[in-house]
């Protein structure tokens, strides 16, 4: 007997301390889910300092005070456009540092071998051609400005951009439309706008793609009432018949309208006939209007002698 109670006695001593080492897992668990499950709702938890907000680029007109041109350049589908070389800096002219806003407009507008004789003549007295002021705009993204020149002809126009590229004025845009185009920059894209219509205009979005300003979209919109149809002229509505007693007699073939007589007296006679429905004294029948005449003049009657 003794040998059989010392065997059991090992195994009862495991049995009892297996509770003893679940508790403390299941107080540390217990812990951790407490501060999740007692959160009351609606309660405020600072969860760090909030992620400032970007604002979204404001549309910032170029040339806001240029004419509206009345119809747009046809466009030209993507497809047919053959691959362009990559620009090349405008030769003899340099950027004093890297700053375009530096960069003497007359000169450049000589020394560039993509400007046209035709656009050079607005360094001439030239009617109806029309140098437009410079605009700097960051077009490229790399925060420093671009230069943006305009070149108006007698039907058409000309849009130049240029970038600084070390020393050197590096041609990254050119594009023609009609004179009275409309531009904006949103960030670091180029609107440029032309009015399809009397109502609507085509816009093209032009971006940066690490060469030069591409053609990123393009787009058909509303920019005014639309115009109302023309009214149909509608036809004469049919004359109305009076009550009778209103009007000119029948008799009379039609004349001039009579006023209405005022309402009869108590005490007078009731009247007979359509009178008699109006509530009305019968009206004499006016004459019949003939041609006119020579007006009588009046004749003195002679004076009686006593």
């Amino acid at each position: 007997m003794s040998t059989a109670r010392r065997r059991t006695a090992p195994r009862r001593a495991v049995r009892r301390s297996a509770p003893a080492l679940l508790l403390p897992t299941l107080l540390a668990a217990a812990a951790l889910a407490l501060p999740v499950g007692c959160a009351a709702p609606g309660e405020l938890r600072d969860h760090g300092a909030a992620v400032p907000v970007t604002p979204s680029p404001a549309s910032v007109p170029l040339w806001p005070g240029a004419a509206t041109a009345p119809s747009p350049t046809p466009l030209e589908p993507a497809a047919s456009r053959s691959p362009e070389p990559p620009p090349q800096p405008v030769p003899d002219l340099a950027v004093p540092g890297q700053d375009v806003t530096a960069v003497d407009v007359r000169a450049l507008l000589t020394k560039d071998p993509g400007v046209t004789q035709d656009e050079r003549r607005v360094l001439e007295p030239c009617p109806g051609c029309e140098l437009r002021a410079p605009e700097y705009r960051d077009l490229t993204g790399d925060g420093r400005p671009e230069l943006l020149l305009a070149v108006g002809l007698a039907d058409a126009a000309v849009l130049h951009v240029y970038t600084a590229s070390g020393d050197r004025l590096l041609p990254i845009h050119r594009v023609s439309l009609l004179k009275g185009f409309g531009a904006a920059t949103v960030g670091t894209d180029l609107w440029l706008y032309e009015p399809t219509t009397a109502s609507s205009r085509t816009g093209r979005l032009y971006r940066w793609d690490g060469v030069r300003l591409a053609l990123a979209d393009q787009r058909v919109e509303g920019i005014g009432p639309t115009p109302e149809p023309e009214s149909t002229p509608t036809a004469e509505k049919p004359a109305v018949e009076k009550p009778p007693g209103t009007g000119p007699s029948a008799g009379t073939g039609g004349g001039p309208a009579k006023p209405v007589a005022p309402s009869r007296p108590v005490g007078t006679p009731p009247a007979t006939g359509s009178d008699a429905l109006v509530g009305k004294q019968p009206l004499p029948t006016p004459a019949r209007p003939g041609s006119p005449g020579p007006t009588p003049t009046a004749t003195p009657l002679p004076e009686k002698k006593p």
